[in-house]
């Protein structure tokens, strides 16, 4: 076996790195970790995310202690990080083989939704796995995947941002995804009316912001840098070229 196919990279390079690339360079334990996703799942819906059930799906996977430890190095925090980034890849897929609408705050409705439906029919895996990712062991594998699941929903719509607004918009949206996460998993309707009409609130509650925002720089364009004399003032007017 070959270091290239089987050695998975230190999770810390793993989260930089898109999934496709991933299954790329290292095709054998991309291949294992979806085994291995695959049958914790229904085991997940029961019993939690935990290392138990990791161990219960490398037996159905017919992977050995040793494969699970080489593939999985962070445990059971490494599926649900491949089970994150799958949903991202396919719910990028979908949105830009049908289309974006025309409105802004359309075209990110949708993709939200587009990404929850990800979880259909692994709902009670998906709660469990949302309060994994919640404790302290795992907020910063969780915050992770969060702005990534943010950062494709926005690159899947179009945005080219590359400004302040490219992180703004991600920090934005990852609040309203994941809040919007918590509702749909708690609506049993398939219709989930509730998710998508809290969804839409909370869109044109930013929608709001983004707009009082544009406005005030509009305003105060051509007033001075308070933030700039505020410092004169502190500190003198420094020294002149």
């Amino acid at each position: 076996m070959t270091q290239t196919q089987d050695m998975p990279p230190p999770a810390e390079d793993r989260s930089e790195d898109s999934s496709g690339a991933q299954e790329e360079r290292f095709p054998r334990a991309a291949a294992a970790r979806r085994a291995l996703l695959e049958a914790a799942i229904p085991e997940a819906a029961f019993e939690g995310w935990n290392e138990a059930t990791l161990a219960r799906a490398g037996d159905i996977a017919g992977l050995s202690p040793g494969e699970i430890e080489l593939y999985c190095p962070g445990g059971v925090l490494d599926l649900l990080e491949t089970w994150s980034r799958q949903g991202d890849a396919a719910a990028r897929a979908r949105i830009e083989a049908e289309g974006p609408p025309n409105r802004i705050r359309d075209k990110v409705s949708r993709a939200v939704m587009i990404r929850l439906e990800q979880y259909e029919g692994e709902e009670d895996a998906a709660v469990r796995a949302r309060a994994r990712l919640l404790l302290p062991d795992a907020l910063d594998r969780g915050a992770r995947l969060l702005w990534a699941t943010s950062d494709t929903l926005w690159r899947a719509i179009g945005d080219t941002s590359t400004d302040g607004n490219f992180y703004s918009k991600r920090a934005i949206l990852s609040g309203v995804y994941a809040s919007t996460l918590a509702i749909w998993l708690d609506e049993h309707d398939p219709e989930k009316p509730k998710t998508r009409a809290f969804l839409d609130r909370r869109i044109s509650n930013v929608m709001q912001i983004e707009k009082a925002k544009a406005q005030w720089r509009k305003t105060t364009s051509g007033l001075p840098d308070l933030t700039a004399l505020a410092a004169r003032l502190r500190y003198g007017p420094g020294r002149r070229s």
